[in-house]
């Protein structure tokens, strides 16, 4: 198992997705190469309040993982390359744009070219599309990235474990993409049958 883990961000609505994501792997060792977009960046900071490099510092603060923060505009980062080991990457959340350039090997930045890597190396790509309704571009061009390897997950947790609170709903989704990471993860939400 190779906790060594991509995790992008781009400039859906969604940030608690990438958070939680983040502070999941940050408790196992290994090494989070995290790359936000500039776009997310703002929505981030919209969306939670507080400025993206304070939340990071806390959870480094706290975490096992060695987080490494890549410029998105740096095509020359070791994750731009298919012979950098990780064992997979995450989109979380994915815009329809960032999905658009996976789905028809776009790579302008660097979470595009650290996605069309992965898939080329046929590790796991798990994007956590965060948009509604779909319009068929979008529906086609999620097509075109399952066919190239990725995974699409959208963020459409399931409520049968009874939550009560937003995290456990996030947690749902948190645990859904550490599960198709191969990453096991102490907080796991799993159906255990209804008894």
């Amino acid at each position: 198992m190779n906790n060594n883990i991509i995790v992008g961000i781009s400039g859906a609505s969604g940030m608690v997705y990438a958070i939680s994501l983040i502070e999941a792997l940050s408790l196992l060792p290994g090494e989070i190469h995290l790359i936000i977009s500039e776009v997310a960046l703002k929505v981030f900071k919209h969306e939670q309040s507080r400025e993206f490099d304070e939340i990071i510092s806390s959870i480094i603060k706290t975490g096992k993982a060695r987080i490494i923060i890549h410029d998105n505009n740096d095509l020359f980062a070791s994750v731009a390359s298919g012979s950098f080991n990780v064992g997979g990457m995450v989109i979380i959340p994915c815009s329809m744009k960032s999905l658009s350039a996976v789905a028809n090997g776009y790579t302008e930045n660097l979470i595009e070219r650290a996605a069309d890597v992965t898939l080329k190396e046929k590790r796991p790509l798990i994007l956590l599309t965060r948009e509604t309704p779909l319009s068929l571009i979008h529906l086609n061009n999620m097509v075109k990235a399952v066919q190239a390897g990725a995974i699409i997950m959208p963020a459409s947790p399931g409520f049968y474990h009874h939550p009560e609170k937003i995290e456990d709903i996030v947690n749902f989704m948190t645990s859904r993409v550490l599960d198709h990471l191969k990453i096991d993860y102490q907080f796991a939400v799993r159906w255990r049958g209804k008894k």
